[in-house]
């Protein structure tokens, strides 16, 4: 996958920082808490009609995305609960994002950016939820073209280059595409199966 070969490729730049907040004594949760709280600020900024702005911040609230699980590997302290509350929060803050991207749209009474939004967001909860249920009944299932790393650089780059327009219509469409991807790939892995 795209987000594990960055991911490897700027080890060299997380781990020193990661060693850094261990030593803190900082909590894996808590990063994860103050990544949201990075990203509500993210769609704040997103919903005043300030686009460049909200994808320049979105960078460091999806860079900082990435400590917790390092930080819980570091030290040694990764948990059932932690995954589980990283997930949870990585959905409210993916929807956090659309709704400030939503507001701006609605202030500026731009009805198509609303409708692909919403179609963009949905899509982008269902891909989320596909995996977990998958993984909920024993198929892996990380599979797909628009996973949330793809639609985060997606969506940065969109805001920066004032396209963003043509991202909710590539998130729209890949994002629901991507869920039904996932659907046909735990309906093969489970396809001839009686339990």
């Amino acid at each position: 996958m795209l987000s594990d070969w960055v991911r490897a490729k700027t080890r060299w730049i997380i781990i020193p920082f990661v060693r850094l907040l261990a030593r803190s004594g900082i909590s894996p949760n808590v990063l994860t808490f103050i990544g949201f709280l990075m990203n509500v600020a993210v769609a704040w900024v997103l919903s005043t009609g300030q686009l460049r702005w909200g994808g320049i911040l979105l960078i460091f609230a999806a860079l900082f995305d990435n400590l917790d699980g390092a930080l819980a590997r570091e030290t040694a302290t990764a948990s059932r609960f932690g995954a589980f509350f990283d997930s949870v929060l990585d959905r409210f803050s993916e929807a956090a994002v659309f709704f400030g991207l939503f507001l701006a749209a609605l202030w500026r009474g731009d009805a198509t950016d609303l409708i692909l939004i919403y179609a963009a967001i949905v899509g982008s909860l269902i891909v989320s939820y596909v995996r977990a249920r998958a993984e909920g009944i024993g198929v892996e299932c990380k599979e797909g073209l628009f996973t949330r790393f793809e639609r985060v650089i997606l969506l940065i780059a969109a805001l920066i280059l004032e396209q963003a327009r043509l991202a909710f219509w590539v998130l729209a469409i890949f994002a629901n595409l991507t869920a039904v991807q996932r659907t046909y790939h735990v309906w093969r892995a489970t396809r001839g199966r009686k339990d």
